[in-house]
């Protein structure tokens, strides 16, 4: 029996590698989303600061952690072999849970996944014990320790709730005293916010990054004896006070003097104290089991060598008591963890989905709106209109002006990537976050540092008006999505440690090894699941936006995406034709997946018309009804698709009789016939061969012919031999709608075909480099974009 827990140990070692990659991977959103979403600093220098927070924070961490040994269940009630089956079942349950929401990109909080984790698997084996003794169903709560509990629920989700409410508050305070032209204030001004801000960031460094770690729970002889964190708790007000003076002398020397940027010197250092907080709290999350579940076997087997001890008979009784973590164990951790934040593409998709969210720029909206985002909406601008009957209108007027964005003037030769929110929203972004982490930490109440910094990034948002009227309903719809994920969190994680609990402790010896084969198949099965995705993404190339500003140049310019979309309109009319024939309904169905990414990368291109638009010269105007054009058939020739996709999936998925061989043959021919159209304008825009469009569409005649023939022969057999209306139906549908996708296509050829000139020389956008101040870091953010 000694073996199998020996197994569990190793097994935990390993599972605590994977969970610091997933678990980073999610949580990196906590302290890199201020500094990447304003582009203060580089993309390299943020990478440096943030991995030099997370090492230092992970060396220092906090002894044994609390949570993992005693923050949920009563150690004393439990045997050695049913404490390593709650660690089990929780390390399992949450490797794959935060694996799955790193994913799909969403912002979760490893903090209440490891809380509901351990009581969900805590209640399971308590639930057994009692069952075992005979005992009452109210006998559980003795196993759990359900004040602490009880108080860790409540804080996180109070902590929401406040979150958003302090977060906008003081953004709208903030925004109407500095405007957005923060830049243009007297010294005295920037200094004194850097003051405040730098004041919170480094009193959050020592409350929650430094304190409760070993080195500040020792008497210091300059202090009389009296410890780092007794300082901090008796003297807040003089140190807050004593901080506020010097940081705002330092600010106005800094800002007066060296004309030092005082705003991006907050966000460097906020940025550093979050991944300081980060790894030396919320290391807990990830290695404080399996370090809990070493020290378990460790005392068990040091007892059964010396009295012969079952594992069943050994009370975990001193897990109580605290226990220090070897700090090589924190080194490597560290190590793994900064690893994680450099290389992991998760971590940078779950950032996006936080910055797209908070952006004051338009970006592609990736959640749809619903019931109650639409209600909230409407309940907001109800809200507004009433405040417009209280204040004066001069007052209005004022605040309206303090909200105004300035206008950049960019030049239209070069491309930009501008930033998701400006320097003062960062600021007040990381600065809101730790002045509310260090206030719970200081009255000792449990809090989610994801739930913080996310729901103060919203509140941010919303006083900051990046939730106008054309993205408030999508952007409500995403926090709605990522908070009942947290609840999804919180209640998948109970009930799957609990059941992987109750399965490993009904036999240890052979659920271990099938838990562990089946949470390895899993994660592999993600990573390349994950990896595909972005390497299909890559390969078919997503649709770009025109930039010229002449019809030579949008001819040129949109000819790659006429490419992308014929080549992958081609396998898309071929698998609808192929999933017929061999009524794959998988194949069908995937294929609507493809077609509805490609009408939504077109519905993308649309949305951009107004941009391009605004963007064109007085003498380049005509180059709007041209692009405009294309759009509008690339959007008929997808819903061609999309409708012969939909019936095809539809007839083989409600079990149909299938089409008669006569039907498929001809079906073939018609691909076939497409095929080699497809094809051959495929090579024309893509070789920018455009006088060989006139080739193609001198046999839109016999195309069109061939097509009528075989309506004409479905006519002939319905008069005579046909006996299914469904068959019927189907055929012509495909066949009609094919008729109006040639059209589409053919259309589009004419517009290029008219409008090229091969005389002019395009306008075309510049290769040089753009204005590193505006487009800093762009590579990191639009590869993202692509998905």
């Amino acid at each position: 029996m000694e073996n199998i827990y020996l197994l569990m140990i190793v097994a935990l070692a390993v599972l605590a590698i994977a969970d610091l990659i997933v678990g980073v991977s999610n949580d990196a959103v906590n302290f890199l989303n201020s500094a990447i979403g304003s582009k203060a600093i580089s993309f390299k220098t943020i990478m440096i600061v943030a991995s030099i927070g997370v090492a230092v924070g992970a060396v220092f961490s906090s002894g044994m952690m609390e949570v993992a040994r005693k923050g949920i269940f009563n150690p004393h009630e439990f045997m050695f072999n049913e404490i390593m089956i709650i660690f089990m079942a929780v390390m399992i349950t949450d490797i794959l849970l935060l694996d799955f929401f790193n994913t799909i990109g969403m912002p979760t909080s490893t903090t209440v996944s490891i809380v509901f984790e351990l009581l969900g698997a805590s209640v399971a084996m308590a639930l057994i014990k009692v069952a075992h003794d005979g005992g009452n169903f109210v006998d559980v709560i003795g196993y759990i320790n359900t004040s602490k509990a009880t108080e860790i629920i409540f804080g996180i989700l109070l902590s929401v709730v406040v979150a958003f409410t302090i977060g906008a508050l003081v953004q709208w305070v903030a925004r109407l005293l500095l405007s957005y032209n923060f830049e243009k204030k007297a010294n005295w001004v920037g200094a004194l916010f850097g003051g405040l801000a730098l004041t919170s960031i480094t009193y959050f460094i020592f409350m929650k990054g430094l304190k409760g770690m070993a080195f500040t729970q020792k008497p210091i002889a300059l202090l009389n004896g009296q410890t780092f964190d007794s300082l901090l708790e008796n003297q807040v007000t003089i140190i807050l006070i004593a901080s506020l003076a010097f940081w705002s002398i330092l600010s106005y020397v800094l800002i007066t003097f060296l004309k030092a940027n005082i705003y991006k010197i907050i966000i460097l250092v906020g940025t550093f104290a979050l991944a300081l907080a980060f790894a030396g709290n919320d290391l807990v999350n990830f290695i404080g089991v399996p370090i809990a579940g070493w020290l378990s076997y460790s005392a068990w087997h040091t007892a059964f060598l010396e009295t012969g001890i079952a594992a069943d008979a050994f009370s975990m009784g001193f897990l109580a008591d605290k226990v220090p973590t070897p700090t090589y164990l924190l080194v490597v951790a560290g190590l793994i963890m900064v690893a994680t934040l450099w290389f992991s593409s998760k971590a940078k998709a779950v950032v996006k989905t936080s910055l797209d969210l908070s952006s004051q720029e338009d970006t592609k909206e990736r959640f749809q709106p619903n019931f109650l985002s639409r209600g909230f909406v409407r309940f907001a601008i109800l809200g507004s209109q009433l405040s417009s009957y209280v204040l004066p209108a001069s007052w209005q007027a004022k605040i309206e002006k303090q909200f105004e964005k300035p206008v950049i003037n960019l030049k239209k030769d070069k491309t930009y990537e501008m930033p998701a929110f400006d320097l003062v929203r960062a600021a007040i972004n990381l600065m809101v976050a730790a002045v509310l982490i260090s206030i719970a930490t200081s009255m000792k109440l449990p809090l989610s540092t994801t739930y913080v910094t996310f729901m103060v990034a919203m509140g941010t948002s919303l006083a900051d008006r990046a939730w106008g009227a054309e993205s408030a309903v999508y952007r409500v719809a995403g926090v709605l999505n990522v908070i009942g994920g947290w609840f999804f969190t919180a209640f998948i994680a109970f009930i799957s440690a609990a059941i992987i609990a109750y399965f490993l402790n009904w036999n240890v010896k052979v659920m271990v090894p099938i838990f562990l084969l089946i949470a390895t198949l899993l994660l592999v099965r993600s990573y390349i699941s994950h990896k595909k995705k972005s390497d299909t993404t890559k390969a078919e190339g997503s649709l770009t936006r025109a930039e010229s500003s002449s019809i030579q140049g949008v001819i040129h310019e949109s000819a790659d995406n006429i490419a992308h979309v014929i080549k992958r309109g081609n396998r898309i009319y071929t698998n609808a034709i192929n999933g017929l024939a061999k009524q794959d309904l998988t194949l069908l169905k995937k294929n609507k997946k493809q077609v509805i990414k490609l009408s939504d990368e077109i519905d993308e291109l649309r949305d951009h018309i107004f941009y391009f638009i605004k963007n064109l010269d007085e003498s380049s105007v005509g180059a709007s009804s041209f692009y405009i054009n294309v759009l509008g058939y690339l959007q008929d020739f997808t819903q061609s698709l999309e409708y012969i996709t939909k019936v095809s999936h539809k007839h083989v998925n409600n079990n149909h009789k299938k089409l008669k061989f006569s039907q498929i043959k001809e079906l073939k021919e018609v691909d076939e016939r497409f095929e080699r159209l497809f094809n051959n304008t495929r090579n024309a825009f893509e070789s920018r061969s455009f006088e060989e469009i006139g080739i193609v569409l001198n046999r839109k005649k016999e195309i069109v012919s061939l097509v009528t023939d075989k309506i004409q022969k479905q006519v002939e057999r319905t008069r005579t031999e046909e006996s299914s209306p469904k068959n019927t139906t189907l055929y012509f549908s495909i066949l009609l709608e094919t008729k109006d996708l040639l059209a589409a296509i053919m259309n589009l050829l004419e517009e290029y075909h008219d409008a090229f000139d091969s005389s002019i020389k395009p306008a075309t956008i510049s290769e040089e480099t753009p204005d590193k101040n505006i487009s800093e870091n762009a590579s990191e953010n639009t590869s993202e974009k692509t998905d």
